[in-house]
């Protein structure tokens, strides 16, 4: 496995042959629909502008969690600094001059990537949180305004997002809504447990004569990371008479197929900062046309309320608004790549479940998923001599890799189940592939994790903080 490895990937990973029309040569007939800035292709990315492109990144730290705050090139933010001195050198020339002809631009790009009918149905905000608010707020006025009765259900994944979770609490619960979630297993082994699992969970909220009003889908978990099967369980959703059907897909767009009339939800929602490579923080939400959307709006109010999502959300009071209009440098830049979009998320996965495979067979243990429910971040099982036994287990040993390793990786627990006995993995990693990764970064890991269990280390040695 070392020799194979070590062939494919002796320089950044997702760009050696690949770059220029190897292994994902495949991706170019995917990309031909996607929206291009150039009559003529650009030139392709060699390995070497990719380590100029991310050269801020700490060297010292290898950095395994692209899920958590994504990247962004250098050629990104140098855009984003232009944008920000046109801004301050001539505010008022560029609020009303330049502003919203730029994030329609941007919109309009969002639109074409992920096949919406019209760019009306795209509004751009900070982060998918302020998305879900947008939907959440929506629902909560329904039942204040008594067009749902005290009781009707909304229904969400048990790995739902921690703070969509606190959204729907805040929106949903406190407005009178009843909430299920719907169980899901760890380590998991087919689609067909999560169907199960979810058809049962929309059973249980139409009892009494309830109706279930909403229900919010992950497209990729984030701890435990899963590629859910969106486009079956909003298919069940319609036979099941859901009101409205919200996909959480803060890892969505650049990490796995995104097209809108496809998976056929109400609304969408994902971050471009994690996997699309634009600053922090920008995300978009659509909202399907055919929708009544009138009672959508942003949670700021400002001068464009009324005037449509997609308005309010381009003005929500003096701000910088520079990570909405660099959408079109980051196309630029993903245009560089062999296959653009299409062609690093297919790399990305295959390194990724590459990487995790090579870090199991190191460890004697497992992969969370199979890989093809895999995105461009898999689980990985640690061994079980680490003594991983709560949450705080798992969050004091990301510091200590962090401290003393130089891996920044987060760590999920896992409690055993009923009947296992020890020695069942009750730790994992998630790791993560992006274009900036290389094959040191998971040696790095494997060996760090290696040495501590030479040294007989175990979570109960660390020191209580």
């Amino acid at each position: 496995m070392a020799s194979s490895l070590h062939s494919n990937h002796t320089q950044i990973c997702p760009n050696l042959t690949a770059l220029n029309g190897g292994s994902a040569s495949d991706g170019k007939s995917q990309i031909s629909k996607k929206p291009r800035l150039y009559a003529d292709p650009p030139p392709l990315f060699t390995p070497s502008d990719i380590i100029s492109e991310f050269s801020h990144h700490d060297p010292a730290v290898a950095r395994i969690n692209n899920g958590s705050f994504g990247c962004c090139p250098s050629l990104v933010l140098s855009a984003q600094n232009q944008l920000q001195l046109q801004w301050l050198r001539q505010p008022d020339n560029f609020y009303f001059n330049q502003l919203q002809p730029k994030i329609i631009q941007s919109r309009t790009i969002i639109k074409d990537i992920i096949n919406a009918d019209h760019v009306d149905e795209v509004s751009i905000v900070d982060n998918a949180t302020t998305a879900a608010a947008i939907v959440l707020q929506q629902i909560a006025w329904g039942f204040a305004e008594g067009k749902f009765c005290r009781g009707d259900a909304a229904v969400m994944l048990h790995y739902a997002y921690g703070a969509v979770k606190k959204s729907v609490e805040a929106y949903v619960t406190r407005a009178g809504g009843y909430v299920i979630e719907v169980p899901l297993p760890f380590p998991v082994s087919s689609v067909d447990e999560i169907v199960k699992e979810f058809r049962q969970a929309l059973r249980r909220g139409k009892e009494n004569g309830r109706k279930v009003r909403l229900a919010v889908i992950d497209h990729v978990t984030s701890m435990p990371t899963v590629v859910i099967p969106v486009k079956e369980l909003v298919t069940i959703c319609r036979e099941e008479g859901v009101d409205q059907v919200f996909v959480d897909a803060a890892h969505g767009i650049g990490c796995v197929d995104v097209d809108m009339k496809q998976i056929g939800a109400d609304f969408y929602a994902s971050n471009l900062h994690k996997w699309f490579f634009c600053p922090p923080s920008v995300a978009f939400l659509y909202c399907k046309k055919s929708t009544n959307n009138s009672d959508l709006h942003h949670p700021v109010v400002s001068h464009e309320y009324g005037n449509g999502l997609a308005i309010e959300s381009s003005w929500i009071g003096t701000r910088d608004y520079s990570s909405y209009l660099v959408v079109p440098k980051v196309l630029e830049f993903i245009n560089r790549f062999e296959g653009g979009i299409e062609g690093i998320k297919k790399r990305n996965h295959e390194y990724v479940v590459e990487m995790g495979q090579m870090l199991v067979k190191a460890w004697g243990t497992h992969l969370g998923c199979p890989p093809e429910m895999c995105s461009s971040m898999v689980m990985v099982g640690l061994p079980a001599c680490l003594g991983i036994s709560s949450d705080h287990d798992a969050l004091e040993l990301r510091s200590f890799l962090r401290d003393k390793f130089g891996v920044e990786v987060p760590i999920y627990y896992r409690p055993p189940k009923d009947g296992e006995e020890g020695g069942v993995v009750t730790g994992y990693a998630r790791i993560s592939y992006q274009v900036y990764n290389k094959v040191e970064d998971y040696y790095k890991f494997r060996d760090a994790i290696n040495q501590l269990v030479d040294n007989a280390f175990t979570c109960a040695s660390l020191p209580i903080s």
